[in-house]
């Protein structure tokens, strides 16, 4: 059976956000860039068949808009969809989950609290390949050096600093 995916592009304080989904949840987040073009080709490039849906996201729109103004917003509620993803890729994408706004984490702590504790350097690849940037908090992990590490979302390490400097602040 062919899944049905929906997406909503929107404005937010610092640019515009993209979000794909299906029945199943979530599948993809695209976090803010300036040109809504560069949303839209990031967001669809495999997908052409998404539907834009002008109603469906609206909880979670207006939660990502009020992020980015600075309020606190815990998403580990939000339905998401890790379809495709292994056991222990998507333990560690849960576990993330459970990170406060605010709050910052090493590769190797999120190895412990996955449960494989030598998997440090296998939690860079799973942030790296994290769908769902933002609702699966990645730019909450850091090195435990405390350099802030890599990050592959748009914007790379800048949207990084500014998003932890951003809940740093405490809204």
């Amino acid at each position: 059976m062919m899944e049905n995916y929906q997406y909503s592009i929107f404005k937010t304080r610092w640019g515009w956000f993209g979000l794909l989904g299906s029945d199943k949840g979530l599948v993809r987040t695209c976090l803010t860039i300036a040109n809504k073009e560069a949303v839209i080709k990031r967001m669809l490039s495999d997908m052409p068949d998404a539907k834009q849906s002008t109603r469906g996201f609206s909880v979670l729109k207006k939660a990502i808009q009020e992020y980015y103004k600075g309020t606190p917003i815990d998403f580990s509620d939000a339905r998401i969809c890790l379809d495709g993803f292994t056991e222990f890729q998507q333990k560690a994408l849960a576990t993330l989950r459970k990170v406060k706004y605010g709050k910052t984490l090493s590769y190797s702590d999120l190895a412990k609290l996955a449960g494989n504790p030598k998997a440090a350097r296998a939690i860079g690849s799973v942030m790296a390949a994290n769908p769902l940037p933002l609702i699966i908090p990645c730019h909450r992990v850091i090195r435990t050096d405390g350099v802030i590490g890599q990050f592959s979302a748009a914007g790379g390490q800048n949207t990084k600093k500014r998003m932890l400097k951003l809940e740093n602040q405490g809204g």
